[in-house]
């Protein structure tokens, strides 16, 4: 085969848990092991999510039928007005009924249809029922996971390379965080359908965006030598790096599809359409533009507040308060450093903007000093509270108070004063450092600084 015959053509399934209280089908929590807690197996089910013999399922979400109309919305997709959930049925152990119930298949209608997001065009939006999760190595089965309502985006093969997948995903993933439709704590996972010589070859359930461009850039190479004959299927091995086959690609038919007998056909009024794509915030494009605008945010500081849209909706509602200049590094340097210190979202504690403004205005107000602030700051994980000061805290603008201090830190560290007699600048540093520790952090850091240095002469 010819080298002008080759080209590389990659189409993603991207798999997705949406952000709902309760399972698909039934009122069971919607707890997962990808959470931070450790969850005990089989202990969110009942004998529908279990599949138990004759359970029905109830009606479908309506919490997940919402999540899908805003994802479509979102991917500027065709909505249909009606879609049927089908049976898929395959013989694997974690799928405790024999068949999975999704909105996709032979003679489905998908959800949505013929979008485009990002310059890649979309072919559909499904929902569907994730299955259990089964332990090949212990051979058990939990069933916490049976049951979770999963949207599937369907793309076509426009891709070309692996970089342009991951810079579309990580988009896709923060266009949906605006509208909270995915779950931040399971991540996304794709079918990742590869081709160079023309043959399809699909790698299932491939479970992060780095594994993605991992498999692509694999499959891109071992095509080069060993070029597909037939549609096959293989699977992602992440320790090892490299792709196995699992089976040749089957054919829908084989999956014997059939409308399921136990739900009815949804119906998606327009009216309802209309009304939730009124509601959808700002895309993270709107609020880039906003932030530089309006806020007058630096290009940097915006982009990493866009990325976070609670994070960008709390500096905005901060900036409405105080200015936003001084409020900037606050929210994008020091709010962000206490908590990825915790290991926690905004959205996971509670930080009243009230309580963040009077904190910073008190800075302001030269009342207490930026060191201080960052101390009380540490201490509004898990929840802010307003500031009330002592006499003990306010910042020490008084020269002899001042000087006392600047003396007891010269007495108790003679050589730090010899050092910086013999001409080392950096030892004032740390004599401003034991000032500060000295008056725990309460000390006007220039009227320090001035008296120190006189100290020291």
């Amino acid at each position: 085969m010819s080298k002008e015959q080759k080209k590389l053509m990659i189409g993603l399934e991207v798999h997705g848990y949406l952000q709902t209280k309760e399972k698909l089908f039934c009122r069971c929590k919607t707890i997962r092991h990808a959470s931070k807690q450790e969850i005990k197996p089989n202990t969110y089910i009942c004998p529908i999510c279990a599949g138990m013999p004759g359970s029905k399922p109830m009606l479908p979400n309506s919490e997940a039928i919402k999540k899908i109309i805003q994802i479509a919305l979102i991917l500027n997709c065709k909505i249909n007005p009606e879609f049927t959930f089908q049976r898929k049925h395959y013989n694997w152990p974690d799928l405790p009924k024999g068949y999975q119930d999704t909105v996709s298949g032979a003679y489905s209608i998908p959800c949505a249809e013929n979008g485009t997001f990002e310059g890649i065009r979309v072919r559909e939006v499904h929902l569907e029922e994730d299955p259990a999760a089964w332990n090949p190595e212990t051979g058990c089965v939990d069933y916490n996971r049976s049951g979770l309502p999963l949207v599937e985006i369907v793309t076509e093969p426009d891709f070309t390379n692996s970089d342009q997948v991951v810079n579309w995903l990580q988009n896709l993933v923060l266009a949906l965080s605006y509208i909270k439709a995915l779950d931040k704590n399971a991540g996304i996972k794709a079918d990742t359908n590869v081709s160079l010589y023309g043959e399809r070859i699909e790698v299932k359930n491939v479970n992060s965006i780095e594994a993605i461009k991992e498999t692509i850039e694999y499959e891109a190479i071992r095509q080069e030598t060993d070029k597909p004959i037939k549609k096959e299927t293989r699977r992602w091995d992440d320790k090892k790096k490299i792709t196995t086959k699992m089976r040749e690609k089957e054919d829908a038919a084989e999956y014997r599809f059939i409308p399921e007998p136990d739900l009815p056909i949804v119906k998606i009024n327009k009216n309802r359409i209309r009304e939730i794509k009124s509601n959808l915030p700002e895309t993270p494009q709107e609020k880039l533009k906003k932030l530089t605008k309006k806020h007058k945010v630096d290009k940097k500081s915006a982009e990493i507040l866009h990325k976070n849209f609670e994070l960008a909706e709390f500096f905005e509602q901060v900036a409405e308060k105080i200015d936003s200049k001084f409020a900037l590094p606050w929210t994008t340097i020091e709010l962000l450093r206490v908590l990825n210190y915790n290991k926690k979202r905004l959205e996971e504690v509670e930080i009243k903007v009230e309580h963040f403004v009077h904190l910073l205005n008190l800075v302001v107000q030269n009342k207490i000093t930026e060191l201080k602030a960052k101390q009380i700051l540490n201490q509004f994980i898990p929840k802010s509270f307003q500031v009330s000061l002592s006499k003990s805290e306010e910042k020490i603008t008084d020269k002899k108070q001042l000087e006392k201090i600047a003396e007891e830190a010269i007495k108790k560290n003679p050589k730090a004063v010899s050092d910086y007699k013999s001409g080392n600048q950096q030892s004032i540093n740390f004599l401003m450092g034991e000032i500060m520790k000295l008056s725990n952090k309460r000390a006007d850091f220039k009227l320090a600084l001035e008296v120190l240095k006189q100290k020291l002469k």
